[in-house]
């Protein structure tokens, strides 16, 4: 233990970690490029590895740990269909938990975003694949049909159910884990964010998903909900 810093491994997500920093426990992941950060995190140390915290005000899927999820779709060794991969906050802890036997094949519309992506992520990290792509038509990705371990999606879109279910249809194995995170004011302004869940959670379970939690993220995200759900068309 250097500086006061205690880390141990999350009790239930493989990959993730618990660091007990200034009288309060923080989620981080293992450091895959040590040195270098990605959108100003903390860094800390223990017997000589960096820990990188994950901020779950800047991550949606860190909030759904924090929040008490008890199953992700990522996992050491996985391969993950990654949507809407941004400027990569994110993307990078799941390549930090998927570590160097796992891959994440990020999908990102946005030129601009794309392009920190690649600087800040892709040439330090050689889990990560940039995909610059729609993700609303799936079968124009230059990667390899079904196979995938575990879908994360996180677009704003109208339609967000329907865009993992058609990515689903194509790349992920049955009995496979997916995630999405729900942005009700993307999908409905007009309707009450709960509404907008239950909706969106039919469209998934009428396509092939058997939602296995929801959980809304306030505080950390108003207005939005994870779900996970396991692929069974």
């Amino acid at each position: 233990m250097e500086g006061g810093v205690r880390v141990r491994p999350h009790e239930r997500f493989p990959g993730v970690y618990w660091v007990e920093l200034d009288d309060e426990k923080r989620l981080s992941t293992r450091n895959l490029a040590p040195g270098r950060t990605v959108y100003d995190e903390r860094i800390v140390k223990q017997d000589g590895i960096e820990y990188r915290l994950w901020d779950p005000y800047r991550s949606k899927l860190s909030a759904f740990i924090m929040k008490g999820g008890r199953e992700i779709s990522v996992k050491p060794g996985y391969r993950i269909l990654y949507l809407g991969a941004g400027t990569g906050t994110t993307v990078s802890h799941v390549s930090d938990i998927v570590g160097e036997s796992g891959r994440v094949y990020s999908v990102e519309f946005s030129a601009r975003a794309m392009r920190v992506l690649l600087d800040n992520l892709c040439k330090y990290r050689r889990n990560v694949y940039p995909i610059l792509a729609d993700a609303r038509i799936p079968e124009r990705y230059p990667i390899p049909k079904s196979g995938m371990d575990g879908v994360y999606c996180d677009v704003a879109q109208p339609e967000q159910a329907k865009i993992l279910v058609e990515n689903s249809e194509i790349y992920l194995k049955k009995k496979g884990l997916a995630m999405i995170a729900l942005k009700a004011r993307s999908i409905d302004v007009t309707k009450p964010p709960s509404q907008v869940f239950e909706e969106e959670i039919k469209i998934l379970e009428e396509k092939g998903f058997k939602t296995i939690q929801m959980l809304k993220l306030d505080p950390y995200d108003k207005d939005h909900a994870m779900v996970v759900g396991v692929w069974n068309p």
